[in-house]
């Protein structure tokens, strides 16, 4: 379903990797009637506004701090798509008030937004590091979580429903380790903080593609899942610098050996729709038909990174990796 088609759609963080990729694929396959990049990087706004020339696109300077900016961004928009945050973790340790500023106040604004503006949806962009959080970066969106699924509850008569989508790490993002890999190079080594690490994987066209069908799929209050597959850290290294010698650092403060896209806690309200696993909020804000074609997980169903069924080995990260002619020379994460 499309979801997109002759709507206004408005992107928080529009100018972020994700925000980008969504735009160009948008314009190019959902015909929208328009789209709004909602972001404060003028420079990066400027250099969109001359690689797109598209009519339909409208560039917002703004922060999501902002409430009254937002009111004004929002104001006529069909679908709303947050994707701003702060989302290193270095600097959100570092500089933990702007972070929850951000990430979690900035969040009640959009909400906020949606709802005094009637958007009709709205879906914020989570991450694998919500889940039994271990740094300041993934308690603040295990918050932005939670108030974008209780601003259900706050829409009320109001048309406005808000879902999440919850992934893991995007390949070839703004602070992925792949361009860090490719700047050790030069050096003679890479280094890996544990050789046993590993993270779930999923591509910008993934990534865009999942929460597009949600946004046809959505009901209000569901956290999506996508069935996504694991890779391990060494294997990742050794597709991008064959042969070249690891050096192990150690596990750094707040990170993890392996990551959870969902827990035991929530398996008893997940269903397995097939293309991913639909949480179920906690609460029943209203009356929600029967999700078609959707089995309960087990009891004790955990979907972490080192336990999953699908894995990306060493030839099929070089692959994903690999330059495409077809598009200009980008390799795949990069598309």
């Amino acid at each position: 379903m499309n979801a997109l088609e002759g709507k206004t759609v408005l992107l928080t963080g529009g100018t972020g990797s994700f925000g980008q990729h969504f735009v160009r694929t948008a314009l190019a396959r959902w015909d929208p009637a328009a789209v709004r990049v909602y972001s404060r990087d003028e420079l990066k706004q400027s250099e969109m506004a001359q690689s797109l020339h598209d009519d339909r696109v409208r560039f917002f300077i703004g922060d999501v701090r902002d409430l009254h900016r937002l009111r004004r961004a929002v104001a006529g928009a069909d679908v709303v798509i947050h994707a701003a945050a702060l989302k290193q973790v270095p600097a959100c340790e570092y500089n933990p008030f702007e972070a929850v500023q951000t990430n979690i106040l900035g969040t009640q604004n959009v909400a906020d937004a949606c709802i005094d503006a009637g958007v009709r949806w709205a879906i914020s962009l989570s991450t694998d590091k919500a889940v039994s959080p271990a740094n300041l970066y993934g308690a603040t969106k295990l918050c932005a979580e939670k108030l974008f699924i209780q601003a259900n509850v706050y829409s009320g008569r109001k048309p406005t429903r808000f879902s999440c989508v919850r992934y893991g790490n995007v390949v070839g993002s703004r602070g992925s380790v792949i361009p860090l890999f490719r700047a050790q190079i030069a050096e003679g080594e890479l280094t890996v903080t544990d050789r046993r690490m590993t993270r779930f994987w999923i591509s910008l066209d993934q990534a865009v593609e999942f929460v597009a069908g949600c946004l046809g799929r959505m009901r209000g209050g569901e956290v999506f899942v996508p069935k996504i597959p694991s890779m391990k850290v060494v294997d990742l290294a050794s597709a991008i610098a064959p042969g070249l010698p690891i050096r192990i650092t150690g596990i750094r403060p707040g990170e993890k050996l392996h990551e959870v896209l969902l827990t035991s806690q929530e398996a008893r309200r997940t269903l397995d729709v097939g293309y991913a696993y639909v949480v179920q909020p906690e609460h029943s804000f209203w009356d929600v038909a029967a999700v078609p074609d959707a089995t309960p997980v087990a009891e004790d169903f955990v979907y972490s990174s080192d336990q999953n069924a699908s894995w990306l080995d060493v030839s099929a990260l070089r692959e994903m990796l690999q330059p495409s002619p077809a598009h200009g020379g980008l390799p795949a994460e990069a598309r």
